[in-house]
């Protein structure tokens, strides 16, 4: 595993994130990107086959998206409940019906859930951990979730391994953790090395299968792992840019335009093509992304 080290101090404590990360985050282009129906469409095709039903924890869930996405489309089959150290995204989270839990993961009690009562406050004093608004806890709310996802999540942790062990212990036996980061061994950074805009600062971790499955391997069973996403675009503007600095500006408009060019139905012939080449890529392990599920020891 290729890491940072030392990690620096306000990424590794998470400040980072509840200060000057927020803007990213809370930027309209982001914001729109990433509750778009097409934003997480692979994720939760992956969550969706494997996890029907039950009670999911989003780690790092940042504005509740995935989370917002998850519920709306099969209302009725999920306890939702997402963390994360940014208070700005989890206000939003909350303004979009998305029960959130604040502050440390690592330092959370799971164990005795209450419901949440809710705050009109920007960052409120963290409240016992519930599952939403004006209803009861779940039934087996005390005998952990069914399924935890970190996507995009573990690339930014000082100690990635604390947090998934503390995902495995929060699980039920044979629950799932989903977990996704980006791909060492991807085509992007075979072509482009420390010129690819995902190798920078804030990635603390840098996982290929091998490592990745190592990290995990004391804690859970691999059920599949599987690589995914590819974007020529980021390729093309960042072969073309020599490895200049990308601004979360730049990134979040470019997240923005691709999203919206996935929506358009005169595009379906550009997307045919761009879904081949993105399985053809996956087959030989070399698409953006690496997704791993990891399934709790019975």
């Amino acid at each position: 595993m290729v890491f940072t080290n030392p990690a620096p101090a306000g990424l590794a404590s998470g400040v980072f994130y509840d200060t000057e990360g927020a803007e990213y985050y809370l930027s309209p282009a982001k914001l729109e990107s990433d509750y778009a129906a097409v934003r997480f469409e692979r994720e939760l095709r992956l969550f969706r086959n494997l996890c029907p039903r039950g009670a999911v924890l989003d780690v790092g869930c940042s504005s509740g998206a995935f989370l917002f996405q998850l519920k709306n489309r099969w209302p009725g089959d999920y306890e939702i409940l997402g963390t994360d150290v940014s208070g700005g995204p989890l206000d939003y989270a909350e303004s979009r019906g998305v029960p959130v839990a604040r502050g440390n993961f690592l330092e959370m009690d799971f164990g005795n859930r209450v419901v949440r009562e809710k705050s009109k406050a920007p960052h409120p004093v963290p409240l016992p951990i519930g599952w939403g608004e004006g209803g009861p806890a779940p039934a087996g709310s005390g005998e952990g979730f069914d399924a935890v996802s970190l996507w995009a999540v573990l690339e930014h942790l000082a100690e990635p391994k604390r947090f998934v062990e503390k995902a495995h212990a929060i699980l039920k036996p044979g629950g799932l953790c989903f977990v996704l980061v980006p791909n060492l061994r991807s085509l992007a950074v075979r072509l482009l090395g420390a010129k690819y805009r995902y190798v920078y600062p804030l990635h603390l971790n840098y996982f290929t299968a091998q490592t990745l499955a190592r990290l995990c391997a004391a804690q859970f069973e691999i059920v599949g792992t599987r690589f995914t996403h590819f974007n020529p675009v980021v390729i093309w503007q960042d072969w073309r840019g020599g490895g200049r600095e990308v601004s979360n500006r730049e990134r979040a408009e470019l997240l923005k335009r691709t999203t919206a060019y996935r929506q358009k139905r005169w595009l379906k012939p550009v997307k045919w093509c761009y879904a081949l080449a993105e399985k053809s890529l996956a087959a030989f392990g070399l698409a953006d992304n690496l997704a791993m599920v990891l399934q709790k020891r019975l």
